[in-house]
């Protein structure tokens, strides 16, 4: 049976109070300031820290012989690439030559070549008859293996640059073969333009010659300078004495920090403090995002940031665009005991993508109650501050943590003034003449990468889906 309420009327005598009036002599339920900002920050979760006295770190390497590994950087005008005379100085055999009209008239021969996905560059044991400069595109690097196959040894990016031993060995051959993978943009100098150049400029011939001429010193395959050892010997033969050169300039990371003022008027401290302290919250909100802008800066710094700091040796190129198992792979060979992947939610995806395609199905590993993404066991931590270009691509790092293990590690320092949180402090500065408060909240930390294969980058990570 159905009863019908009775609607109530204007004359309707009320027996108990409404909640529309009684909510105005109550408290409603209310949560803490919530903060979408907020993102789970595993970057600074899993870097181990490494307490700073005096406010810096400096990282002893031993003594490494290898030059001229930086990026080339070009100017762009109208779809004309031009390369920067002084960027020149990163080929190894023009390290250290500083005459920049030289290096002018150097640039200048450059001549730029627009090339077709699958155009070959050159041919594996034709004679070195051109330095490559890379400004836009993929190359990939073909050799020959024992049994006359061929294998693909490696990939050149914008950047990077090949054939510079032409500039002091005229005899040289390319040692394989290359090949585009994308629309490439180069720029190469000629045999011909080079030994035009130096006959007009003898002070170019002088160098190069010089160059050529120095010893080579020992070094082992990474760059170091070697450690003489002998093994397997019997008898009483005479031993080479040795010893372990150091790096005499090393790296020194000073901590870095982020910085905020806090203002908040008295009355709002004084009235309205109930059930939630205005100061504390406050001063939650602004400290939570110093910690996001500390995990930004770990990231992209131009000084200290990991994306700035990778060894060029350590970064590799997606095969295809997006990042696939092989890639994966690829990266995780470059170094020992890989501790993490560091990439964007959006790398994660499309690598997800590319595993489902290959009906492989990663388990994922249990980090502190939370279940992450994996590759080979390896943790596949999400980060938002790695930036994605307009290009949708993206980089996915890889790195070995903690001092023990040569690895990456967050710098900070504990038990400074008034120290809110480790290495945060937060500092009255009083009330001005408007009855407003103001605290300083400063946050110290940086990053540093003990030895260079700590830290290795896959470029060029494609992310958008690509058409069939």
């Amino acid at each position: 049976m159905t009863i019908d309420t009775p609607p109530q009327t204007e004359n309707h005598v009320r027996k108990t109070l409404s909640t529309e009036a009684a909510h105005q002599l109550a408290h409603t339920t209310k949560s803490e300031p919530q903060m979408q900002g907020i993102t789970s920050r595993w970057l600074t979760r899993a870097l181990p820290w490494t307490q700073v006295h005096g406010g810096v770190y400096r990282v002893n390497r031993r003594l490494t012989h290898t030059l001229g590994n930086g990026e080339v950087e070009y100017v762009i005008d109208g779809g004309q690439a031009r390369v920067i005379p002084m960027e020149l100085q990163e080929l190894p055999q023009l390290r250290g030559f500083e005459d920049e009209e030289i290096l002018r008239a150097l640039a200048q021969r450059f001549v730029q070549q627009d090339l077709e996905p699958g155009t070959t560059v050159a041919e594996f044991g034709n004679p070195m008859d051109r330095v490559l400069l890379i400004v836009h595109g993929k190359l990939n690097k073909f050799g020959t293996g024992e049994y006359g196959e061929t294998t693909r040894v490696g990939m050149l990016g914008g950047g990077d640059f090949f054939g510079d031993t032409m500039l002091t060995d005229t005899d040289a051959i390319w040692p394989v073969t290359l090949r585009t993978v994308t629309r490439t943009t180069l720029l190469s100098l000629p045999r011909t333009a080079l030994d035009q150049l130096t006959e007009e400029i003898p002070a170019l011939r002088e160098h190069l010659d010089g160059v050529a001429a120095a010893p080579t010193q020992r070094q082992n395959k990474h760059g170091e300078a070697e450690i003489e050892i002998h093994s397997g010997h019997d008898g009483e033969p005479l031993l080479q004495g040795t010893f372990v050169d150091y790096d005499s300039t090393p790296r020194e990371y000073e901590l870095s920090l982020a910085q905020s003022v806090l203002r908040i008027h008295t009355r709002v401290a004084d009235l309205f403090n109930e059930p939630h302290n205005q100061i504390e919250q406050q001063l939650r909100l602004t400290i939570e995002a110093l910690y996001e802008r500390r995990e930004y800066d770990l990231v992209n710094n131009a000084d200290y940031g990991l994306l700035n700091n990778c060894d060029l040796k350590q970064r590799i190129y997606t095969e295809q665009g997006a990042p696939t198992p092989d890639d994966m792979d690829e990266l995780l060979s470059m170094r020992r005991s890989t501790k993490l992947f560091l990439a964007h939610p959006k790398a994660i995806a499309a690598f997800g993508r590319e595993c489902n395609k290959r009906g492989l199905y990663p388990d994922p590993v249990e980090i502190n109650g939370h279940r992450i993404p994996s590759w080979r066991g390896v943790p596949i931590y999400p980060c938002g501050k790695i930036p994605v270009s307009e290009a949708h691509t993206t980089s996915i790092l890889a790195m070995r943590t903690g001092e023990q293990e040569q690895g990456v590690i967050g710098l900070h320092q504990t038990g400074i003034p008034d120290e809110f949180e480790p290495s945060l402090n937060v500092r009255f500065k009083g009330v001005d003449d408007q009855s407003i408060i103001s605290y300083l909240i400063s946050c110290y930390y940086s990053a540093a990468v003990l030895v260079p294969d700590a830290l290795g980058i896959l470029d060029n990570v494609l992310v958008a889906r690509q058409g069939e």
